[in-house]
């Protein structure tokens, strides 16, 4: 009981912490020390209002897009469409036109997997608690198609669990093969290879999220499949999270054992614990939502991206080393077996794995897990941490105006915001959120399309498109241009545009002395013309209250109010910076600038001048001695010229 006591304080204690840390940076109040989370609010909270590529009624949706490809493909209800990127319908094609017409969850065909295989596009679907596929062979400008059994690659209910991967010509897929969405496991289901499944002890009530085929140039033989996956946690003690997370591996040449032992069954596969968290305060983030793998041309150098969510409703980022993550599986011992290892080693890669002695077969088949925890790239702490919800993780690769790479994550919230976030070593710098939806809605699906920089988002009802290069966001000054720290935007002539070569940016630290580089400084000098502050009149009669505003243009600068040498602090809302003025006394007309402060850059983002009432009656007067001059003299004028 003291355990689980304790294990509740540190969830709360951290809850807290990430709250506060938050919320206010120079906060103190038991266990919030310092500020390391202060810098996890977006920079800009941005709307793109032309974001809608396609509207829809359908509550579930799958995206395909092809690297390369002028398509992208979205499944819904029974339907397939076809869509160029740049929105336009090219085609719609119907599954099952003979599916019963109903409410009823189990007449609808919910499209759950859309991949190229072979020849053909594969489509699979629910088709009434009837798992099935489509075959579409592109034929002039129709589709052929051919119906195929769907059982084990689609679920029979679109809330169940699925997954589908298509590696080296070879299906692979995950879903239940009965319709209590039991019988769960990742199997190879066609192609050239046998199919080949799981034992049905190695995991435990799973729920898969990614799988990937990390290719080796010349070392075909021991390429392998990864598998991340969160399962139900054997230790069933009150401190422990019921979920905990999981990477498998089986070799992509794995043919299953002979008849003997482990026929049809994977003989290479293994798992371990893949951990995001704190481990000094033994706080981890057990349960697994979305995963981006970044490959590299050196297999060893891919990366892997990781979405958690914790159970005090914290989310977090770690990021993986695809070198470390292996090394787990080469070199740790197997949990639970204290005897010598047998030759070969269990989950090595052989030519023929139906001659794999029994040994090392039945390693494989009783003591599957690792002993030793699969740790990110950054130890101590997550990558990244919020008390906001994530859907789903997409990573870019920019190169900018020095030629260094940039990674760019991009996160969606259930609430319908994309966060633009740059990879800064082992920090993470928010450049903004946008909204590319109305009201609030959950991200359910998002594809990225790295070569046009743009990302499809799938939300119920609506499929919209962000650009990624939004430059135009930033287009006040080189110095916000330089601010936001955005790897896809330079200053130039042109002001800031996505043509980054030979344009100026500072991704290291966002300080804004490279501006003073431009030496076109008309362009410069129009725009930061058309954007400065205009000065607010206003005439105020004492013993009023009043208050004055201006924009938050940044969540990362500070304002301030200045009225002659006194410096005031303001109230910020999430979008403006007030400062209320009680009730006007003498010593309080005057000139009053809303100062913001970002990094290295200061400037004036509103004025006021506030006059006495009695200062208002004085300028009537003196307008109207001008008016009456005005006419007499414009009178003397025509009565000379008669």
């Amino acid at each position: 009981m003291k355990c689980a006591w304790t294990m509740l304080l540190k969830q709360r204690y951290f809850s807290v912490y990430i709250k506060c840390n938050l919320a206010y940076p120079w906060f103190i109040y038991g266990a919030c020390f310092q500020c390391v989370f202060c810098s996890y609010n977006p920079r800009l909270t941005l709307r793109q209002d032309d974001s809608v590529l396609y509207d829809t009624n359908y509550s579930h949706t799958v995206l395909f897009h092809q690297k390369g490809s002028n398509s992208l493909l979205v499944g819904g209800f029974n339907n397939v469409l076809y869509l160029d990127v740049g929105g336009q319908s090219l085609e719609n094609f119907i599954l099952n036109p003979y599916l019963p017409r109903c409410d009823m969850s189990s007449c609808k065909n919910v499209v759950t997997v859309i991949e190229k295989f072979q020849d053909c596009t594969i489509v699979c679907g629910t088709n009434g608690e009837d798992p099935t596929c489509w075959k579409l062979f592109p034929k002039e400008s129709n589709r052929s198609t051919e119906v195929v059994e769907g059982t084990g690659i689609s679920p029979y209910m679109y809330t169940q669990n699925s997954l589908s991967l298509i590696a080296d010509g070879d299906l692979y897929a995950a879903a239940p093969l009965y319709s209590d969405g039991t019988l769960l496991q990742f199997r190879r289901k066609a192609g050239k290879r046998t199919s080949i499944w799981m034992h049905d002890q190695w995991v435990s009530e799973p729920t898969f999220i990614s799988s990937f085929l990390a290719e080796r140039k010349n070392d075909s033989l021991n390429e392998k499949i990864y598998v991340l996956f969160r399962e139900k946690n054997p230790d069933t003690s009150p401190e422990a999270d019921p979920w905990i997370s999981r990477v498998a591996r089986v070799c992509k040449v794995d043919e299953g054992g002979s008849k003997q032992f482990l026929q049809n069954i994977w003989t290479s596969f293994l798992k371990a614990r893949l951990v995001c968290g704190i481990p000094r305060e033994s706080l981890y983030f057990n349960r697994l939502h979305d995963v981006f793998v970044q490959h590299a041309e050196d297999w060893m150098e891919s990366r892997v991206y990781a979405l958690f969510s914790s159970s005090w409703n914290s989310t977090a980022v770690c990021i993986y080393s695809l070198k470390d993550l292996d090394y787990v599986f080469e070199s740790s011992s197997f949990k639970g077996y204290t005897e010598d290892i047998p030759s070969p080693r269990p989950g090595m890669c052989v030519n023929n794995s139906n001659s794999i002695p029994i040994p090392t077969l039945r390693i494989i088949k009783e003591y599957p897990e690792m002993k030793d925890w699969i740790h990110p790239i950054q130890k101590d702490t997550p990558f990244f941490t919020s008390n906001k919800n994530f859907t789903k993780i997409a990573v870019d690769r920019v190169q900018a105006t020095d030629e260094r790479m940039h990674n760019v994550l991009l996160l969606a919230t259930d609430s319908g915001g994309i966060l633009k976030i740059l990879e800064d070593g082992s920090k993470a710098f928010i450049i903004s959120e946008t909204h590319l939806c109305n009201g609030s809605a959950p991200v359910q699906s998002m594809k990225l399309d790295s070569e046009k920089r743009r990302l499809f988002v799938g939300y119920p009802g609506q499929l919209s498109v962000l650009d990624l290069q939004r430059c135009q966001d930033y287009n006040a000054s080189c110095e916000e241009c330089v601010l936001s720290r955005d790897p896809y935007c330079a200053w130039t002539e042109r002001g800031c545009t996505s043509q980054t070569k030979g344009g100026i940016q500072n991704i290291a630290d966002g300080l804004t002395n490279v501006c003073n580089q431009i030496t076109e400084g008309r362009i410069r000098r129009d725009v930061q013309q058309s954007t400065a502050p205009l000065s607010n009149q206003h005439f105020v009669p004492t013993d009023v209250p009043f208050y004055l505003s201006c924009p938050v243009e940044s969540h990362h600068a500070t304002y301030i109010w200045e009225h002659g040498d006194k410096r005031i602090p303001c109230q910020q809302t999430q979008s403006e910076c007030l400062f209320l003025i009680p009730s006007m006394m003498a010593d309080m007309y005057g000139n009053y600038k809303c100062i913001s402060h970002e990094r290295d850059y200061t400037k004036t983002v509103n004025e006021y001048n506030l006059f006495p009432k009695s200062a208002f009656n004085d300028a009537l007067k003196i307008r109207a001695l001008d008016w009456l001059m005005a006419a007499f003299v414009t009178s003397a004028f025509y009565l000379c010229l008669l």
